[in-house]
């Protein structure tokens, strides 16, 4: 479409997102029922047409159908002849499955490292004292270049700082037995939650996220059903992806559309119970990312599920009907009026908790970045198909996508654990000769070996798979210091200076 204006909603005339103000982010918000996922299909759909990638998580199964062209019924059909559609262009737009447990898509996992202690603790609900434990635990490893990549690798790395911290005292300060008896039981927490598939080897590159295909954006749909059970490690995974985006994309300033749009549904989770000190760094990352080329859309019921700091930096907003049946959703009704820009023609907070399914007040940024008068419209119909695909297409999809083969074989490099497990053996053999245990050299760890996983590989394959996603990882710094500076982004993942 010229000057890269998305149609994707209908007042009294066509409404469109400029697709040069897409990267001010945005707010897809009501009721459950209300259409709120049927929006975000419309959105993906207008951005991927327009060559911009997408990501997105799947939080009820429903949006497998962006990869499958839709058909016509009859809320279809009197949708466009309402709208004066005469032909709708049903269609499919390319799209990548990723899976955190590896099942209904391709797996999503990262490092330790790459993670960071900021955000560890907070999947982890530590508080302060044992915050400052772990940290001082990564600043150890980072110091002596021990891996820290899976769930093992940590466990070992605090069982050798809880054995020896009277060593780390004078250079590091003081952590405590109790301190790193917590971390190790929120450790466990998080193993039957399932986080422990989250971490390994390869670890997801973010700029796959960042591709197009036949001339559309590539969607990138997280499975997020069963992820959505645990709630901490859901967020936490999607801010981390953030953090990537962040820390990695060049400054590009305004573009005349975005590189990448991010999706962030249910993103009430992303702010409960988060100390200050991480809803300040949200903040900043949203606030910044703009320049990366990045718009960040959060969807939720209400705006008020949003802080206000970061609820300030989100131009774009589609508002969904609120329900007003107690004191605190009439607040809600209120708080999400007052985020619009008045139109004299109807009252927005009476509107509000009016709107029919598929219908919501609508403003986007004109061309000039300002906010534009409220409309009550009704959404655009999707182009692909409504509701999930089965198993045998998403499987033929997956098979046939981008990256097939990329992260499916999961292996296991020399790291803290086989570090530990090294020296532990080298002081047994010399306790047996009495004498003294020769300290082992992070620069001299031996080449990892791929381990047994259900999608067999040749050794050889195996092996060059390892290299390459070696090679292709921040963390693998930490092997080889000598000439290279370590440090750690906002969020406090690794990342190389």
């Amino acid at each position: 479409m010229s000057d890269n204006l998305l149609y994707v909603a209908h007042s009294a005339d066509p409404i469109h997102l400029n697709a040069r103000m897409a990267n001010r982010h945005g707010l897809i918000a009501g009721a459950t029922g209300t259409g709120k996922t049927v929006s975000l299909q419309v959105l993906a759909e207008a951005f991927s047409a327009e060559g911009i990638p997408v990501f997105m998580a799947d939080v009820k199964g429903d949006l497998s159908g962006i990869g499958k062209p839709g058909a016509m019924n009859k809320i279809i059909a009197a949708r466009t002849e309402e709208f004066g559609i005469k032909d709708f262009n049903f269609q499919s737009y390319p799209v990548c499955f990723l899976d955190a447990f590896g099942k209904h898509g391709h797996p999503l996992r990262t490092t330790i490292s790459k993670i960071g202690p900021l955000l560890l603790s907070r999947l982890l609900n530590l508080n302060d004292t044992q915050s400052g434990a772990l940290n001082l635990v990564f600043r150890i490893a980072d110091d002596n270049g021990w891996l820290l990549i899976d769930m093992k690798d940590i466990r070992a790395m605090l069982d050798h700082v809880g054995k020896n911290s009277k060593q780390y005292t004078t250079g590091y300060g003081t952590v405590s037995a109790v301190s790193i008896g917590a971390i190790q039981r929120g450790l466990l927490v998080l193993e039957e939650q399932g986080g422990n598939v989250f971490f390994g080897e390869p670890a997801f590159e973010i700029s796959d996220l960042i591709r197009t295909q036949n001339g559309k954006g590539i969607v990138s749909i997280l499975a997020a059903d069963r992820l959505m059970q645990a709630p901490a490690l859901y967020s936490t995974m999607l801010l981390w992806m953030l953090s990537e985006l962040y820390e990695t994309l060049p400054e590009i300033g305004d573009q005349p559309k975005p590189k990448l749009v991010f999706f962030f549904d249910e993103a009430h989770l992303l702010f409960n119970s988060a100390p200050k000190v991480l809803t300040d760094k949200i903040e900043q990352i949203v606030r910044l990312i703009r320049s990366k080329g990045v718009g960040v859309y959060f969807i939720s019921q209400s705006p008020s599920d949003i802080p206000d700091i970061v609820l300030g930096q989100l131009g774009n907003r589609v508002q969904h009907a609120l329900r007003a049946y107690t004191p605190r959703d009439q607040k809600a009704v209120k708080i999400a009026a007052q985020t619009f820009r008045p139109n004299p023609a109807f009252k927005t907070e009476q509107v509000i908790s009016e709107l029919g399914v598929g219908e919501a007040l609508v403003s986007f940024l004109d061309a000039a970045g300002r906010p534009s008068i409220v409309e009550h419209a009704k959404m655009l119909p999707p182009h692909s198909q409504i509701g999930p695909i089965t198993d045998d297409e998403r499987a033929a999809l997956i098979k046939n996508s981008i990256i097939f083969g990329k992260y499916d074989q999961y292996f296991d490099r020399y790291s803290a654990y086989e570090h530990f497990k090294d020296q532990e053996a080298i002081a047994q053999q010399a306790a047996a000769k009495n004498q003294p245990v020769p300290q082992q050299k992070p620069q001299q760890q031996p080449q990892s070996k791929p381990q047994p996983q259900p999608r067999p590989a040749t050794k050889t394959t195996a092996r060059k798979k390892n290299t390459g996603t070696v090679f292709n990882t921040v963390v693998k710094t930490l092997g080889s210091r000598q000439g290279q500076q370590l440090v750690r982004g906002l969020l406090g993942s690794l990342i190389k200076k």
